[in-house]
């Protein structure tokens, strides 16, 4: 079945260069392009994309109200928001509003890929930077919850969760705790790209999770991984 894409992004050169990305993908069609948030609900409306890839700063209604305004229109509207901003605040707020899945403009190619699919098929994605970033301040919330600090969170024994994921498996489900890409994953323990999705998919199934977000907070939440 074929995805179909708005892209609002008011910097056209930029929005260019994701169109080009989702274009080499035989199941992608960016049916329209959009330069502002205000254009986002006619978009919609018109073509009834499966996706929208919005922008986060833009210029007149910036891509938070405008995913906003399309929730409170299109509830099932799925949306991906492109941010140059890391810090946990604008994610919440993201998300908050409705958004599915959010992006920072720093990422490669296949991470938008991967990104449009997910959301597509009903899942939320994150960069992983930024889930690293959300886990860290889970974390701290946590603690301040329970009166504890620093010492406790360096003597919290981590179970590695052996009756449910192989080692290699618990390997990479560290590190993508550590925000690491499929390809930084890679790196860090010698194996292919194609192998890091394969164990991804794996992790996912077995926890009975829809995306490595969701794996990472239940991951957190059960001691599994160790925030670092």
């Amino acid at each position: 079945m074929t995805t179909k894409i708005v892209i609002i992004d008011d910097h056209q050169l930029f929005r260019e260069g994701v169109k080009r990305i989702l274009d080499f993908e035989k199941s992608f069609n960016v049916v329209a392009e959009g330069d502002d948030g205000g254009d986002a609900v006619a978009l919609v409306e018109q073509y009834h994309p499966d996706v929208i890839i919005m922008d986060i700063n833009m210029p007149h209604i910036n891509g938070v109200e405008a995913t906003r305004q399309l929730i409170e229109k299109f509830p099932e509207s799925k949306v991906i928001i492109l941010s140059i901003h890391d810090d946990e605040n604008y994610v919440s707020h993201a998300l908050k509003t409705g958004a599915s899945g959010y992006l920072l403009k720093e990422m490669d190619a296949d991470a938008l890929v991967e990104a449009v699919k997910v959301v597509a098929d009903g899942g939320s994605y994150l960069h992983p930077k930024v889930t690293h970033n959300l886990v860290n301040e889970y974390r701290r919330l946590a603690l301040e919850e329970s009166g504890q600090g620093m010492a406790f969170m360096q003597k919290v024994e981590i179970r590695r969760p052996l009756h449910l994921l192989t080692r290699r498996e618990c390997e990479v489900l560290q590190l993508l705790a550590d925000g690491k890409s499929n390809r930084g994953i890679g790196e860090a323990i010698f194996i292919s790209e194609k192998t890091v999705k394969n164990h991804v998919s794996n992790i996912l199934q077995k926890m009975n999770v829809n995306d490595r977000t969701q794996a990472v907070v239940v991951a957190i939440k059960n001691g599994w991984v160790e925030v670092r």
